[in-house]
Parts: structure tokens; sequence; C-alpha cells
């Protein structure tokens, strides 16, 4: 499970036999969200709080092109 970041008790991560379309995986504690990269939007959502969410869309949105070229290193596209 490749984390790309941690922040604000986030844990930015993807799992190593993910699928297309880019997405990201947002954990804190025991909830998790589910966000695609580009556009940056929720897919699913497991616990988090309306504002963990929001904090977690915009550290998406200001991090889009790291995770985008974290995810193609990690896929070798």
């Amino acid at each position: 499970m490749p984390t790309l970041f941690t922040l604000f008790g986030f844990r930015f991560m993807f799992y190593s036999n993910d699928h297309e379309p880019i997405h990201v995986h947002v954990i804190k504690d025991e909830h998790e969200a589910k966000f695609c990269v580009d556009p940056v939007q929720l897919v699913e959502n497991n616990g988090l709080k309306a504002s963990e969410l929001r904090l977690a869309e915009s550290v998406i949105e200001e991090n889009k092109e790291i995770i985008i070229n974290r995810w193609n290193e990690y896929f070798k596209k």
C-alpha cells in the first residue's frame, strides 16, 4: 500500500493492485474515502465527516500532479 503523504492526520495512499481511473484513498482513524484525481471527485465515503472530506479534497487538488506522477511511476504508465 504505497503511501503518497500524510497531512493533517490523513493518510493519502493507493493500493498496490489498484485500477484506473487514477484515484486516491484517504484514511483517518478507522474511516476511509476514495477520490478520483482528475477531476477531483468523491467516489465513496466510509465515515469521514463533511469537513474532513472538504479538507482532503483540497489537499488532493493542490497535489494532483504529484499524485498522478506517483501513480504513473508505480504502475509503470
